[in-house]
């Protein structure tokens, strides 16, 4: 009788130990299975030329949750790019939000499941600096380089040309000068008075001859007068 009891008793604890150890396996079953934050990412990637944003739910639990995306500016929400609910899996359910994003572009993605998380993913999801369509990259300007030398040493001041002027024609050159002869040139005032003859005796040899004439024409005249004279006696 007193076996019967010890075996029962037994069974009893054994039965306990085993109802608590089921209950702390169901309860780190539930907490592996429950949703958190760290099984949402968020990508910015390209369909074709066009720019998407990708959210990912690996919650093996399977916890729908709804997906909201904000385009921030400044810290603050810009514009609501759109809302959509995803049901995680172990393999991880992706959804797509359609954003022509531009470069460097930062956005805000929160996670909504009620009962397990309410909270952005963090950090918040900045997008590349290259965009999609290849075309829309903006070109540097192009800055005016720096000028590597002073204008006084990069360009040298204009020099006299070197260029020897054209000689002028042989026939239009002054005539060479005469050689001086063995004479003694004549002074410069008896050269000009030679030249218009005030230093000769040309006046006194006209006085002379005028002289003569008006003697001559007298006495022709006188002679004539007597012949006229005689002829009338």
């Amino acid at each position: 009788m007193s076996i019967s009891r010890r075996n029962a008793r037994r069974s009893v604890r054994t039965l306990g130990v085993a109802a608590a150890s089921a209950a702390l396996a169901l309860g780190f079953a539930g907490n592996a299975l429950a949703c958190d934050i760290s099984e949402f990412t968020a990508a910015a990637t390209c369909d074709g030329d066009k720019g998407v944003i990708t959210v990912t739910d690996r919650d093996p639990g399977g916890v729908t949750a709804t997906i909201s995306v904000y385009l921030e500016n400044n810290g603050a929400d810009a514009r609501l790019v759109g809302t959509q609910e995803v049901k995680g899996s172990a393999e991880g359910t992706t959804i797509t939000f359609a954003e022509d994003w531009k470069p460097n572009a930062e956005y805000r993605i929160h996670v909504l499941a009620k009962g397990f998380v309410d909270e952005d993913i963090k950090p918040n999801l900045v997008t590349e600096s290259t965009p999609c369509k290849k075309g829309d990259t903006p070109k540097p300007t192009p800055s005016a380089p720096e000028p590597s030398q002073t204008p006084s040493e990069s360009a040298p001041a204009p020099s006299e040309s070197t260029t020897p002027a054209p000689s002028a024609p042989e026939s239009e050159s002054a005539p060479p000068a005469e050689t001086p002869g063995n004479a003694p040139s004549p002074a410069a005032g008896e050269s000009n008075l030679a030249e218009t003859g005030a230093n000769s005796n040309t006046g006194l040899i006209a006085g002379v001859a005028a002289a003569l004439v008006v003697a001559g024409g007298g006495a022709v005249f006188f002679g004539m007068r007597r012949r006229s004279s005689n002829s009338n006696s």
